[in-house]
């Protein structure tokens, strides 16, 4: 049997295995009871935790497993602000890199056919912009952060430049996002994330890749000053 088509199967086995066996745990009632239930354990802990944290967080982003934004706010509520940053951070990166691969190397004709009209988008995108492109989709997401994954898997983007400007471009939202889990034990329902703190950042992140296209655009200007 072909390896690509064992690899295939492989991945569609392991979310269906997760997604089933773990997918209702996914919701605010649930991530609220555990996080009373190991708060005093985490303290003494706290690498194991963080380690089972670290990759649960890799794989339910690797696999497009709904249930990311709860399982961020959780982070924040278990580890605190700073270290469930640098938790997330990579771990979301990790995981949005190996879809990416996948995409790229075991889902390239599915992907294609399946989101070929948005496809044409991306390209054109990555085309004019390169991976500033990437990085303005990453903070104001026009499509859903697992179907940037596999789009970029197809364009001609390398693995470092996705990797590298998917963390930068991710990371003023994962801070958003755990700003609100700290206060986890106050949240009774998702909607109680829409505070005018939070729509503020969210406000911010709009201006975000104007400020360093801006910014960009000046660099590059001094540039050609020296040069000539």
């Amino acid at each position: 049997m072909n390896k690509k088509l064992i690899l295939l199967v492989a991945l569609l086995i392991s979310f269906s295995v997760v997604y089933f066996n773990f997918g209702h745990l996914l919701t605010l009632d649930q991530v609220k009871a555990f996080h009373q239930n190991v708060q005093s354990d985490i303290q003494a802990n706290l690498l194991m935790y963080s380690a089972i944290y670290f990759i649960s967080y890799v794989v339910v982003t690797a696999l497009s497993i709904p249930g990311a934004a709860v399982v961020t706010l959780l982070g924040a509520a278990l580890f605190g602000f700073w270290w469930s940053l640098l938790l997330v951070s990579f771990a979301s990166t990790i995981g949005a890199t190996i879809a990416f691969l996948s995409s790229r190397y075991l889902l390239r004709e599915w992907v294609d056919s399946k989101f070929k009209d948005k496809l044409v988008a991306i390209n054109e995108g990555v085309e004019k912009d390169g991976a500033f492109y990437l990085l303005t989709l990453r903070l104001i997401p026009v499509f859903p952060f697992f179907l940037i994954n596999l789009l970029m898997g197809l364009t001609k983007i390398s693995v470092g430049r996705f990797y590298l400007f998917s963390q930068l471009g991710m990371l003023p939202g994962t801070m958003v996002y755990l700003n609100a889990g700290t206060q986890l034990s106050e949240i009774t329902s998702l909607s109680g994330l829409i505070s005018p703190q939070i729509l503020g950042s969210l406000a911010l992140l709009g201006l975000f890749p104007i400020m360093i296209k801006f910014v960009m655009a000046q660099i590059q200007k001094r540039r050609s000053q020296v040069k000539e």
